[in-house]
């Protein structure tokens, strides 16, 4: 298992388990965007991000899902326009910007000429201390040895060329000086003179910046319009994770709710579709069900009157016993349709101590003259869990009738509770079968075709295994024993502790 973020039903940020197959490789995007809109889920919640169908978090940033395909492209495509926003921004700006600056520039440096000819010799340091201390403007003499720094930025080129225009073709100006940074603009006392001063400006009067309303506003935006996208996806995705959920439970034989159908057009379509399906799956299901059980029932009234007829009419005695071992063969297959034909029409679950549940199984068992080997060692006495009695009997009896029947003993029944589940196994000492042939044995009237004995069955053993386990959202397991041989069947139940009021059950 891998650690993902998951957004919980309050609104709360917190990793989980998840597969690996839906983990992100990065963590520090789904932490940042959890946290950063955590209060967002925690007050408005517009929508919840935990399906009720699947009762457990919604895992908001799983690597394959819609939601995070959907969120990033939206989050790559709102970054993207922003950047694109920002330059045009910029080079539009850049042209009335560059010839403001230039115009204040060029008014300075006019300012200062005029100020220092029309001011006394003697006067002319409290001037320049004045303009230092108050506008941040300096006077330097010019030397033809100083180092200036050639302006790169475009921005900055363009200012320049827009400087000479108005001062003159000899004007220098840059960013840098001697090692000392600033708006440097050189002039001379005379508009046709050579220049000799430099006058230097703060360097941040110079700078490009966007102006902070502008970015302000664009942030907002594009945070809107994520929280949007958010929304969009997140409906999207707990419409179709809630299909997906149903998709799981008619794929389990169970029986879901009607998706409702809301949302855009396509999904609307898509919950109808789907259930109309599902509707049309129960009903047939129910149909077949009630034609084999119809049959099945009514097969056995003539099967006791042939039995009744054989013991009473036949006289030879291995005949009469033969054609008795036929009828009741026969009995038992039908039985099986019947107990594959009952499928859920059980109560609800009650509670009951599984302990005492094998126990009473292996009694009977021994009765039967099927004995088995019982192992409770990892079964606590006093456990209780949810169940529906008669179906557990019945498969787990199906399971012993099969090992006894397909396999050799001595056949071994064992309960334990590991890790959160019910395991019931029973296994046998007898050839086995392939691995290849697990799933496939489990679907109805199928047989393996070199049998594991010569002896007869309708295929239907495992399938009634398989179809309690899926009532009780469990699942059956086959593997190869632990000594080599032979064949565990293991039947695996999620143990859900019983409510207040439920009164445990102990079959006796």
């Amino acid at each position: 298992m891998s650690r993902g973020w998951v957004v919980s039903r309050g609104g709360g940020c917190r990793l989980q388990d998840l597969p690996p197959a839906k983990a992100l490789n990065s963590r520090f995007l789904p932490a940042l965007l959890c946290f950063l809109l955590r209060p967002f889920f925690a007050h408005v919640r517009l929508f919840p991000l935990s399906s009720r169908l699947m009762k457990a978090p919604f895992p908001v940033f799983a690597r394959n899902s819609l939601f995070t395909h959907l969120f990033l492209w939206a989050l790559l495509i709102v970054l993207f326009a922003n950047a694109a926003w920002m330059l045009i921004f910029r080079l539009a700006d850049a042209e009335p910007r560059a010839r403001s600056l230039a115009q204040l520039s060029a008014s300075t440096v006019n300012l200062v000429r005029t100020a220092l000819l029309t001011t006394s010799p003697e006067l002319r340091p409290q001037l320049l201390q004045e303009l230092s201390d108050h506008e941040g403007i300096r006077l330097l003499p010019l030397d033809s040895q100083d180092q200036i720094e050639p302006l790169s930025a475009e921005f900055f080129l363009l200012v320049a060329d827009k400087v000479r225009q108005l001062l003159g073709d000899e004007t220098l100006v840059s960013l840098e000086v001697n090692g000392e940074p600033g708006y440097w603009i050189s002039f001379g006392l005379a508009a046709d003179e050579p220049n000799e001063f430099w006058l230097i400006l703060p360097r941040d009067r110079a700078r490009q910046n966007v102006p902070g309303l502008w970015m302000g506003w664009g942030i907002l935006v594009a945070l809107l319009a994520l929280v949007m996208v958010w929304l969009l996806a997140s409906r999207i995705s707990r419409h179709l994770a809630r299909m997906a959920h149903a998709a799981q439970q008619v794929g389990q034989g169970l029986s879901p709710p009607g998706i409702p159908e809301t949302g855009p057009d396509e999904l609307r379509s898509l919950a109808s579709a789907f259930n109309r399906m599902s509707s049309d799956l129960e009903q047939n299901e129910q149909e077949r069900t009630e034609i084999l059980a119809g049959i099945s029932h009514d097969l056995r009234t003539p099967l006791a009157r042939m039995r009744l007829e054989a013991e009473l009419s036949l006289p030879d005695d291995a005949a009469r016993e033969g054609m008795v071992a036929d009828i009741t063969l026969m009995d038992a297959i039908i039985g099986q349709f019947l107990d594959y034909a009952r499928g859920k029409e059980e109560a609800a679950p009650e509670a009951v101590n599984p302990a005492a549940l094998l126990m009473e199984i292996a009694q009977h068992a021994q009765v039967v003259g099927q004995p088995v080997t019982l192992i409770l060692n990892q079964l606590p006495p006093d456990t209780s869990v949810l169940l529906k009695p008669r179906s557990m009997v019945r498969a787990i009896e199906n399971l012993l009738g099969n090992a006894w029947k397909y396999g050799k003993p001595p056949v071994t029944l064992e309960g334990a509770l590991r890790d959160g589940w019910l395991e019931i196994a029973v296994c046998d000492c007898g050839p086995g079968i392939p691995e290849s042939e697990f799933e496939r044995l489990k679907r109805p009237f199928t047989r393996l075709e070199s049998a594991r004995s010569e002896v007869s069955g309708t295929g239907l053993g495992l399938a009634i295994v398989e179809r309690v386990a899926k009532n009780h959202h469990g699942e059956l397991k086959l593997r190869a024993a632990k000594n080599g041989t032979g064949l565990c069947a293991v039947l695996r139940l999620p143990v859900a502790k019983p409510k207040a009021g439920y009164q445990v059950l102990s079959p006796t």
